[in-house]
Formats: C-alpha cells, sequence, structure tokens
C-alpha cells in the first residue's frame, strides 16, 4: 500500500471508531482531540444493529467483545415505552435501526466506558489537548492547521468535532446549528437492589419517558451491564469500571411552566439543580418522584437541545464530515451514537479502496457522502420533528428494528 494518511479532528465516538477501522485496515491516521482526555460528557447511550455492527467491523475481536460484556443486559422489550407522570404506559414504539442480533442484541452502553475501550491500542496516535482550527487544501494533500501553531499534513481530513465543528465551519459555513430552545438536566441515581425493586417495570424496557402536566419530561435509561466491568475490562485504566445506574434526565420544553420557573442552568449548584427536579415531579408517582431523591447530585449537568439543519449535497473532496459535525439530532430516536458508528465504518471502507489506489480519493469520499445522506438524513429529519417523542410517531423511511 502506498503511503497514506488520514487525519481525524475529534476523539469521541465516531472519531475514535474511525480511527480504529483504519488501523484495522493497515491505514496510518492521526486523531487529534482537543479535550485533555476522556471526559464524562453523557451517560447511558442506545445502542442498535446499524452501531453495534460497526463497532464489529472497526474494533478489533477482544474490544468488540469488550464492548458486548459491557453493555447493559437485554431487556424484557428493546422498545421506546411512553408514560404518563402516574407511570401508566401510553404507548410504546419500536427502536429503529436494522435487525438486531437475536442472540446477543446491541442494547446500551456507558458512554465512557466505551470510549475508553475503544481508545484501547491507539495510544500513539490519539493526541490530546490539540485542537484542530483550520484547515488549507491543494487537491493533492490537505493540511489541517493547530491550535499551537503547528499543523499536519495527510491526505484526508475527517471533521470528527461535533456540532461546533471547526471544519464544517470552514467546509460548508451555510449549515446552520439551530438550537430548540429546550433545555434539560443529565443525571444517574445508583441502581440498587432495592431501588430496582421500587420501580415499574416498564423503566426497564429498552427507554422510557414519562410527561406531566406542568411540562416537565422525564427520560429513563437502565445501565446495567451484563458482566461487571470491573471484571470484563480489568486492563482499562483506572476509573473505568462503573456501577449500574439509571439514567434520569429532565427536559424542560420552551415555554412549560416548569422551564418558566428554572433557575440558570449553568450557573446553579448540583443541589439547586436536584431542587428542581424534585420540583418537576411533585404529584408525580411515589416510585418516579422517590426515583429523583435517589439522584447522585454530583452526576446532574445542564444540556441545550440542538441539531444542524441537513445539508444540501456539496462537492466531493479531501475533506469530510462524520457523526455530529455533519448530522447532530436531538435524542429522539436513540440514534445520535449509532449514526457516528456507522459512518466510521463506512467511511473507513471507503478510504481502505483510497489507499489501495482502487478509487480515487473525491470519488471514494463522494460515495461515502452520497451513502451517508441517504441514510442518516432522514433520521436527523424524524429526530428534529417537534412529534420526535410520540409512541405514534415512526415515519416511513425510516427502518424498524423488530428484535
Amino acid at each position: 500500500m502506498p503511503s497514506f494518511h488520514v487525519l481525524i479532528a475529534g476523539g469521541g465516538i465516531g472519531g475514535l471508531c474511525l480511527a480504529q477501522g483504519l488501523r484495522r485496515a493497515g491505514i496510518s491516521c492521526t486523531v487529534h482531540e482537543s479535550a485533555p482526555g476522556v471526559g464524562r460528557a453523557g451517560y447511558r447511550l442506545h445502542m442498535n444493529g446499524a452501531g453495534g455492527r460497526a463497532l464489529q467491523q472497526c474494533l478489533p475481536d477482544n474490544l468488540f467483545e469488550l464492548y458486548m460484556q459491557t453493555s447493559r443486559e437485554t431487556p424484557r422489550r428493546e422498545v421506546m415505552v411512553v408514560l404518563d407522570h402516574q407511570a401508566r404506559e401510553l404507548g410504546a414504539r419500536p427502536h429503529i435501526g436494522p435487525p438486531n442480533d437475536p442472540r446477543r442484541p446491541h442494547t446500551a452502553v456507558n458512554r465512557r466506558t466505551l470510549r475508553q475501550i475503544m481508545g484501547l491500542g491507539l495510544e500513539d496516535i490519539v493526541r490530546y489537548d490539540s485542537t484542530v482550527t483550520g484547515f488549507e487544501t491543494d487537491g493533492e494533500k490537505v493540511r489541517v492547521l493547530l491550535d499551537d501553531g503547528t499543523s499536519e499534513t495527510g491526505d484526508v481530513l475527517v471533521g470528527a468535532d461535533g456540532i461546533n465543528s471547526v471544519v464544517r465551519r470552514q467546509l460548508l459555513p451555510d449549515v446552520a446549528v439551530v438550537d430548540t430552545g429546550s433545555r434539560g438536566l443529565y443525571s444517574t441515581a445508583p441502581l440498587t437492589d432495592d431501588l430496582a425493586a421500587s420501580l415499574p417495570e416498564a423503566l426497564f424496557d429498552g427507554f422510557a419517558v414519562a410527561a406531566g402536566p406542568n411540562g416537565a419530561m422525564f427520560a429513563y435509561g437502565v445501565y446495567r451491564p451484563r458482566r461487571p466491568v470491573a471484571e470484563a475490562v480489568a486492563e482499562l485504566a483506572p476509573g473505568a469500571a462503573v456501577d449500574p445506574y439509571i439514567m434520569v434526565n429532565l427536559g424542560l420544553p420552551p415555554g412549560s411552566p416548569v422551564a418558566a420557573g428554572a433557575p440558570d442552568l449553568w450557573h446553579s449548584s448540583p443541589e439547586t439543580l436536584h431542587a428542581l427536579m424534585r420540583t418537576a415531579v411533585r404529584g408525580w408517582d411515589p416510585a418516579l418522584a422517590d426515583l429523583v431523591e435517589h439522584v447522585d447530585a454530583s452526576t446532574i449537568f445542564p444540556v441545550s437541545t440542538r441539531h444542524l439543519q441537513p445539508a444540501e449535497p456539496w462537492p466531493a473532496g479531501r475533506v469530510t464530515l462524520l457523526g455530529d459535525a455533519i448530522h447532530a439530532m436531538p435524542p429522539s430516536f436513540g440514534s445520535g451514537a449509532n449514526t457516528a458508528l456507522r459512518d466510521a465504518a463506512a467511511l473507513a471502507r471507503a478510504l481502505e479502496r483510497a489507499a489501495h489506489g482502487d478509487t480515487p480519493v473525491a470519488e471514494a469520499v463522494a460515495e461515502y457522502e452520497t451513502e451517508m445522506r441517504a441514510e442518516v438524513f432522514p433520521i436527523l429529519r424524524a429526530s428534529a420533528d417537534p412529534r420526535g417523542l410520540d409512541a405514534d410517531f415512526l415515519p416511513d423511511d425510516l427502518p424498524v428494528s423488530h428484535t
């Protein structure tokens, strides 16, 4: 194989998966990640057949097995359940994606654990505290510019740097970031046996949401791994182990009474934010209200719900994008991580053809981008639809996983 080097901006879920896929194909790459290390940028991630198969394609067999063993145990129903504030089931919607593995289905993971697993074996190519500030291209090579004044040259640059992507802003400056106005709080509660026994059974299905008369919306996601994480990933760095938990996320839709009474989420103490969560479930089913009491206040952090507008087709070249950098979406269908992983696997295949000289670089990138727009943009549009959390909202162009 002739010399071929890929530059990756961003060491999140998609960037690390791409790096693993390229390394598996024998292709040189470097990952530039602005953060100082693997931080805590969320908790439970829903996984479906698209994301799981991408990991299987890109990861070495032992790391894929670690992913499977540290995924949550298989629930009785792999669906999104909609409840009212008294924990009465109003409906359920199947998860989207290709058919799941019937023997050991893809379920959900702890985000930090997955990133640590995907970083194993990449220690020599992931550069933390390295921020991409822009790029230059001459048609033959692309040069990435870094915040320390240095640069690096490669054959392809991949923007995997999230919704605020520096690479996208330069490549596609007209793509708009849409702020829905919705704000929220992410948190977790330790999932003890006693707490688990007290909760409605529907909370242990694939995912559950409940809405109250004050406009508050809670989303619940259990993370109870198939095997104790510390046992399954003993070779990971300290901090990889995580105990079972249930993710408890509060959504504050714009204009709702609960949002109107909320403090400044970004400048309030954890105790103040926890008090807001308690207020939001006042009058709710006792088990749901008690679950909020069990939330570990130190895990609470605020979020804004934003998404990208689907971009019109653009000319392909040596710079491309994946994941949230090109199709950041609300969590309505649990597809953000899965589509980023899908992108990474598809792009790794395309770049392997280019690296071997089987396909010109621009043509390989164009094939990847065309396929990505066809497969992922319908999910982006559906996720951004205000009806995204309705149990009966499932557009015809979305694939449905029945297992």
